[in-house]
């Protein structure tokens, strides 16, 4: 698929070529032609003109088509994260507010490393490595209590400071906010 992309869009930009090409060695031939009268002359360097700012405003609505596309795929992602990050920490707040881990628990949180994998930064999951040891320490014996509650939410709390700094990141650093002051 995107052998044939490329081979499409190498054919556009050897037709583009040819028909400037095309197009400037008539207008040359025009102009030429036209030298015994000033006033043709005159139309065939307006009809030049428009061509260059046409092809001018073509070349700048692309890219500006590009960069609005990857604004956009930039935007969806960053929303896939928060679901997934929200998600995850819905699914902490559940285990500890039951105060129990069944296999049922384990297995999703399985699913939720196979998750992160697909969008937190090498940050969050080496976080993420941390706190899972620290869950899986403290639900050893599928029962959670004080002790094993506040050591998950130790280390989830230091997740959490690193997901936002995956998530909005540069508006932190734009309002020249640092991590020790988030945590």
């Amino acid at each position: 698929m995107k052998r044939r992309s490329e081979t499409r869009q190498l054919a556009y930009l050897l037709l583009t070529l040819g028909t400037l090409a095309f197009g400037y060695f008539f207008l040359r031939l025009a102009y030429g032609l036209s030298a015994q009268w000033p006033f043709t002359q005159e139309i065939v360097v307006t009809a030049l003109g428009t061509i260059a700012t046409v092809v001018i405003t073509a070349l700048l609505l692309n890219q500006q088509t590009r960069v609005e596309l990857q604004k956009e795929q930039s935007i969806k992602f960053i929303e896939l994260k928060k679901d997934v990050y929200s998600a995850f920490i819905d699914f902490i707040e559940a285990i500890l507010l039951k105060r129990t881990v069944n296999a049922e628990d384990r297995l999703k949180m399985q699913f939720f490393s196979h998750r992160l994998a697909i969008v937190a930064s090498p940050e969050v999951l080496a976080q993420y490595n941390r706190f899972q040891k620290a869950f899986y320490q403290a639900s050893h014996d599928t029962r959670l209590d004080a002790n094993d509650s506040d050591a998950i939410t130790q280390e989830l709390a230091e997740l959490s400071v690193l997901i936002r700094l995956d998530l909005i990141g540069e508006l932190d650093a734009d309002q020249h906010v640092s991590q020790s002051q988030i945590s």
